[in-house]
């Protein structure tokens, strides 16, 4: 899983099999039914039905172990709508090389964590010091830092956030067990924290005798830990059975907490594999009768194999999304709320009444289905804000079999039409307004339904944010890999409200013979 995940990371678009977002305003056909326009051997006419949407309560928790974290999330934000969500990291360490010998009075001069946010590329500031002087050995160098904006969801103007480091003291189990974002983890001392403005930068230093380096840094925010903390637990263990295997490692020390101390703020994903924790010490070298204390580093591993969790806590009390999310699905509820990281999703069902209106056109008055679209709008009242509209969805079908066991799948049309022309899974439009507008593909659904047959009473959609995971050969991993684990983002939708003209409908376009 880990090059679907770490391909994933890097793609949090949506492009998938070649589709791409269009904004214009006109429906169109799907190659499903486009023969049947051909020569002008059908009228296409368009025609809206009502459908029951809803909401789907996820309890605010999510599968977040090692295997469904192509990104982490870091970062608190509070808004009317949604209440605070506030997330977290936790993470296993390794050693680099087990039973390591520090050499000869080892002392440690500082450790240092480092988070690499995902960040404004294009946007850079460089400040230049020719006079920059480097502490150890009094180097005169030069000194460039190179400082970028990380990519935030949520109080983007928030001036700071205070993050935290602590040690962990429950035992994370295996990389490959299940965690959820709830899991309850204790944590004890704190390793050092740093307030953090928005920004990351890379460092670069050499001297200015030969212009060789003598520091460099990727682009990263870098967290001061407590240098006594390691010298007890790492330097002073040398040659003690704690630090001789892997096993015995992670057991005696546990892991590391990151999280946010302020109650507001914004949400900013990282790579977990790019974090680093480095050491630096110095130890005695003794060469031809002369000791010296020179400086090395010992890099602990937090990339993959090691057992992580993502934890994501809610407060929802003061906020409207209480008020709305009933889960009715029998006639529907009238806001719908969305969000990534374990919060809630949008079910639509296909009402009988919808059903038989789409049978009679298909058995009386001989209508094909060349287009179904369901069109959900965003609630021009309570999502008029400042947030990016989201623009990662997934559709999944589910059914329930004659002994109640549900089922779920891609849906008929991501099975059956993803060759074909013009298909794609939805489409966004009017992005840059209010409201926005989403058109989702279930033609061959809805097809199956009223010219085959199939049972309608126990299928549903349900509709997540997140995109669907693609596997290094570029196609889909399984409708159960998507981004929704590391989703930020969230948005109030119209539902089934008869007093709405944007409530969720079922679009059809259908023709019939001349």
């Amino acid at each position: 899983m880990t090059h679907i995940i770490k391909r994933a990371f890097a793609i949090l678009s949506l492009a998938i099999f070649g589709s791409v977002m269009l904004y214009n305003c006109e429906p169109d056909p799907d190659s499903l039914g486009e023969q049947l326009f051909l020569d002008g051997a059908a009228q296409g006419n368009e025609k809206s039905f009502d459908v029951i949407a809803y909401n789907i309560d996820n309890h605010d928790t999510i599968r977040t172990d090692a295997s469904k974290l192509g990104a982490g999330v870091l970062g608190v934000f509070n808004e009317g709508q949604f209440g605070r969500q506030r997330a977290s990291y936790l993470t296993q360490l390794r050693l680099s090389t087990y039973d390591p010998d520090f050499g000869t009075n080892a002392a440690v001069d500082s450790v240092v964590l480092v988070i690499k946010p995902t960040y404004a590329a294009d946007t850079v500031t460089t400040t230049t010091d020719e006079n920059y002087v480097y502490p150890d050995g009094s180097v005169a160098a030069k000194k460039v830092v190179n400082t970028y904006p990380v990519n935030k969801y949520g109080n983007v103007s928030t001036a700071k956030m205070t993050i935290k480091v602590n040690e962990v003291t429950d035992f994370l189990n295996g990389s490959t067990d299940i965690a959820y974002s709830n899991a309850a983890v204790g944590t004890g001392t704190e390793l050092g924290s740093k307030e953090f403005f928005g920004k990351v930068n890379s460092v670069t230093i050499t001297k200015d005798s030969d212009a060789s380096s003598i520091f460099t840094s990727a682009v990263g925010f870098r967290i001061p830990l407590s240098a006594s903390f390691f010298k007890t637990k790492i330097i002073d263990k040398k040659d003690q059975p704690e630090l001789q295997d892997v096993s015995n490692f992670i057991r005696y020390f546990k892991g590391l907490r990151i999280s946010v101390a302020e109650d507001d703020g914004y949400l900013m994903q990282f790579s977990p594999n790019d974090m680093e924790l480095i050491m630096y010490y110095k130890y005695d070298k003794t060469e031809n009768g002369t000791t010296t204390r020179p400086q090395a580093t010992y890099t602990f591993s937090l990339g993959a194999g090691n057992a992580r969790i993502a934890q994501y806590q809610y407060e929802r009390a003061g906020s409207q999304l209480p008020n709305y999310v009933q889960g009715n699905t029998a006639t529907g509820d009238l806001k719908l709320f969305a969000q990534g990281m374990g919060g809630p999703s949008i079910g639509i069902k296909l009402p009988d009444a919808t059903i038989n209106q789409l049978k009679q056109l298909y058995q009386v008055d001989k209508a094909g289905i060349i287009s179904a679209k369901i069109r959900i709008y965003t609630d021009a009242t309570a999502w008029n804000n400042k947030y990016p509209k989201p623009t990662s969805f997934t559709i999944v079908q589910k059914d329930k079999d004659t002994n109640g066991k549900e089922t779920t799948n891609f849906t008929a049309d991501l099975l059956n039409l993803t060759g074909a022309n013009n298909f794609a899974i939805y489409k966004a439009f009017d992005l840059d307004k209010n409201p926005a507008y989403y058109d989702f593909t279930v033609t061959k659904s809805v097809k199956d339904i009223v010219e085959t047959g199939a049972d309608n009473t126990n299928k549903y959609f349900k509709i997540d944010l997140g995109s669907f995971l693609s596997t290094s050969t570029g196609t889909l991993a399984g409708y159960q890999y998507t981004s929704r684990t590391y989703a930020r983002d969230r948005a109030v939708f119209i539902g089934s409200d008869p007093s709405n003209a944007n409530r969720v409908q079922l679009k059809i376009i259908y023709g019939t013979k001349k």
